[in-house]
């Protein structure tokens, strides 16, 4: 993370970034409070949909003319130019305040949402020129980290002010308004600030667009045509989308009838425990980004998102039988964690599957989908409100949405949740640190040789590794009930010492596709912590595929809880194993098995701890 924020232009960025949802929810929040003060039940559900709506409904209306802005011009020039057009929206709503202009002041939610569209593209395609592929994950990870901080502050920041200059005499939206007026600078303040620090970001754009656009395309359609063909055009991206927007979705009104339920359910009438409990969703969007990042150290950990979804849903299920807001606090918080694992490598694969010249275009036209979605569920909602649905039967049908969503991400990232789940339990346990991945080479057939320590191997070899590694396992083993199903998806290699010939004419088979091939030559796991003898097994397999053979040893879990051998002073259960894995430069894929075997000894002599 060091390495990454060292880089020229990130931490400006990053406050930039906070900067804009900070001022941007700060006169939400002032909105949605009156809102609460003054209304109740159906109608409070409503008009705080509305205030929801009006905030998408520019994602929408801008999708094809923020595409072309971030494609055609400098991301950095946008993020100034929208900062400096805010400093003067919030002078017109800090204007509306002091005179009481309720709707006028509601309706301005709509201009600052406009420069936030127009902004959106350029922000997020920003990441991936500043900070490059190697960490696109990390900064994922930390602009939705910032993002959150930005939230949850400006949500306390204002909500705590919003009571503060509140009194219990003040009963009509116009009195209210103009009580809140000194929050206003503090709206103009933030855009200023923001708007100096977007004009000091570098330029990243390497070649200039000669793109142009035309009025009469965006009025009739054509844009809109043509740029959701480009976002449709990969079909892993715009399911990506979608399970974004479903996500966004469900949380949308999720918030909108939160303040309604507390209040009729709950009895709670103060906005700092509303909002505050709202708010801890942004702590855990904070820790779930931090440890989807810190997952997706080596590559982008798709698997997170199916974990992410299922821990969504059954929180919203479980969220209208909860009537403690402590409890209630602690449920929004673990919404946010789920979130975070589904958004850092949602976001991060959309960038790294998007071609550089359609970036702007693939991204607003995410935004445009979402924004679509929200909007769409806000109307239900507020459709459901007026009929007389209450918050309960909302909620229950957001479980429903998340189931579909949960089936939908794991029916595309079936493998890598298997591998994201692994990951989670392993990592509870251990501390890992590899040495020489860039060893392993992503265009050839690689055989994974090495030393065999635990029933955990597979898993620690697998870990830094995007693609998939084929095991070869004991066929008994592999014929366990219920795990066999899901060796056999995981394309698990079963060997007997009856038919071995058969085992190793596969592994030929998918070293010559260019597979990545792993098996432990001595057969079984240690029982001592040396290297015992290896099996010449392997040097059956045909020569004529472009490949290599990657020694590895794995230093530490000998004497661990999945080893055979159980020391008898035990180490702290509490205190995670420091676990270290070490990839040799890769050697001629005719390497004999002893040559192989005495690669990983020099290894264990340089590397184990003792």
């Amino acid at each position: 993370m060091k390495e990454m924020f060292a880089l020229v232009g990130v931490i400006n960025y990053m406050l930039v970034v906070f900067l804009n949802a900070f001022t941007d929810l700060g006169h939400k929040i002032i909105i949605q409070n009156t809102v609460f003060k003054v209304y109740d039940g159906d109608l409070q559900i409503i008009l705080t949909a509305i205030v929801n709506a009006l905030i998408l409904l520019p994602f929408i209306l801008m999708f094809s003319p923020a595409g072309f802005l971030a494609d055609r011009f400098p991301k950095n020039k946008i993020m100034e130019y929208s900062a400096a057009f805010a400093v003067f929206i919030t002078l017109g709503i800090t204007y509306c305040y002091y005179h009481g202009f309720f709707y006028m002041a509601f309706a301005m939610t709509f201009l600052l949402a406009l420069q936030s569209a127009l902004y959106g593209p350029a922000k997020y395609g920003y990441i991936k020129e500043l900070v490059g592929v190697k960490f696109i994950s990390l900064g994922n990870g930390a602009v939705q980290a910032t993002t959150t901080v930005a939230i949850l502050g400006g949500i306390i920041f204002y909500t705590v002010l919003f009571e503060g200059l509140f009194d219990d005499s003040l009963s009509k939206k116009e009195e209210i308004l103009i009580a809140m007026a000194p929050l206003g600078w503090l709206l103009v303040m933030g855009s200023v600030i923001e708007w100096l620090l977007a004009s000091k970001l570098p330029n990243k754009m390497i070649l200039s667009s000669e793109k142009k656009f035309k009025f009469r395309r965006y009025i009739t359609g054509a844009y809109l045509r043509k740029n959701f063909k480009i976002l449709t055009r990969k079909k892993e991206i715009f399911e990506a989308v979608i399970a974004l927007s479903l996500f966004w979705s469900i949380s949308q009104v999720v918030l909108a009838i939160f303040g309604e339920y507390a209040k009729s359910e709950l009895g709670v009438t103060n906005t700092i425990f509303v909002q505050g409990v709202m708010a801890l969703a942004g702590i855990g969007i904070v820790l779930g980004s931090i440890t989807a990042a810190n997952l997706s150290k080596y590559y982008i950990n798709t698997g997170l998102i199916s974990i992410g979804s299922v821990g969504i849903t059954l929180l919203v299920f479980y969220i209208p039988f909860v009537d403690s807001m402590s409890i209630m606090a602690f449920v929004f918080t673990l919404f946010g964690v789920f979130a975070g694992f589904l958004m850092v490598p949602l976001n991060a694969h959309i960038q790294f599957l998007s071609p550089k010249v359609h970036l702007g275009t693939i991204l607003a036209g995410s935004n445009f989908v979402q924004n679509i979605f929200m909007f769409g569920f806000l109307v239900l909602t507020t459709v459901f409100a007026y009929f007389g649905s209450n918050a309960k039967i909302l909620f229950y049908l957001m479980g429903l949405v998340g189931l579909y969503l949960s089936y939908m991400v794991f029916k595309r990232y079936i493998i890598m949740t298997f591998w994201a789940v692994m990951e989670l339990f392993s990592t509870t346990r251990h501390v890992y640190n590899y040495v020489g991945v860039e060893n392993i080479p992503e265009d050839k057939g690689v055989l994974l040789l090495g030393n065999h320590v635990s029933w955990l191997d597979w898993i620690i070899i697998q870990l830094p590794m995007k693609k998939k590694i084929n095991f070869v396992m004991d066929k008994d083993i592999y014929n366990w009930p219920i795990f066999h199903s899901i060796f056999k998806l995981g394309e698990a290699i079963p060997v007997s010492k009856n038919a071995s010939k058969d085992t190793f004419n596969e592994v030929y088979k998918r070293v010559k596709k260019g597979n990545i091939v792993a098996l432990f030559p001595e057969g079984e796991i240690s029982k001592n912590g040396e290297i015992g003898k290896f099996y010449r097994g392997y040097e059956l397999i045909p020569q004529d595929y472009n490949g290599v053979i990657v020694p590895f040893f794995i230093s530490g879990m000998f004497g661990s809880l999945f080893s055979k051998y159980k020391p008898k002073d035990k180490k702290n259960f509490f205190k995670r194993r420091e676990i270290n894995v070490y990839f040799a430069p890769a050697v001629s894929k005719d390497t004999k098995a002893e040559e192989v075997r005495q690669i990983i000894l020099n290894m264990k002599e340089k590397y184990e701890i003792k």
